[in-house]
């Protein structure tokens, strides 16, 4: 069984760019663990290319072929968090419909290219002060995020909303010290819902 996992450096976490099955230290290594443990008769492949910095909009440019072309049995999207980020410090903010439309292209081309189950991972901000103002325009697009995922995804994970769920017990740098790139708590709790989501379409295969 073939496992995509797409998206920016929360899910590159320094990936190997020569072999893509060398997973990083983020939660797509611990997510492979968990997985590989629950299923121990199953022929994994899991495969990392999640590329830091990108956005929606990059993931579109290479997703013929590091998506398409690899035909994946499950691929999982966690792309959307720098679509706000890279427009934060002049609050020029990415337009919503183009942020909308490049998502819904990659998702589109998923249905209707490949028979890949879909996995889509919330963009999430941890409340830490310095980037409490991304909200004005990350929260409209997790909307957005939320709305793709009611049309596309076989399982959504709401990462957002269990980040703040979470942050009642421990403090939001317990996850994130900068609200956004996960700490090893933060992966895995990332990679805990990754296992409850994945382990839904392995069952149902």
């Amino acid at each position: 069984m073939k496992i995509l996992f797409q998206g920016d450096s929360i899910t590159d976490a320094g990936r190997s760019r020569s072999d893509p099955r060398f997973l990083g230290g983020g939660y797509v290594n611990i997510a492979a663990a968990l997985t590989k443990n629950k299923f121990p008769r199953i022929d994994f492949e899991f495969i990392n290319l999640g590329i830091s910095g990108n956005k929606a909009e990059n993931l579109l440019e290479r997703w013929q072929t590091d998506a398409i072309d690899i035909q994946p049995d499950i691929v999982s999207i966690l792309i959307g968090i720098n679509d706000t980020w890279h427009h934060a410090a002049s609050q020029d903010w990415m337009p919503n419909d183009y942020f909308e439309d490049c998502y819904r292209q990659v998702l589109v081309q998923l249905k209707e290219k490949t028979n890949a189950k879909i996995i889509i991972l919330e963009q999430f901000l941890l409340a830490v002060p310095d980037k409490e103002y991304f909200r004005i325009d990350l929260d409209p697009k997790i909307q957005i995020t939320r709305k793709l995922a009611r049309e596309f995804a076989d399982v959504f994970i709401p990462l957002d909303g269990l980040f703040a769920a979470a942050s009642i017990d421990k403090p939001p740098t317990y996850w994130a010290e900068d609200g956004v790139h996960p700490s090893i708590h933060g992966s895995t709790f990332i990679a805990e819902h990754y296992l409850n989501a994945v382990e839904k379409l392995i069952k149902s295969r």
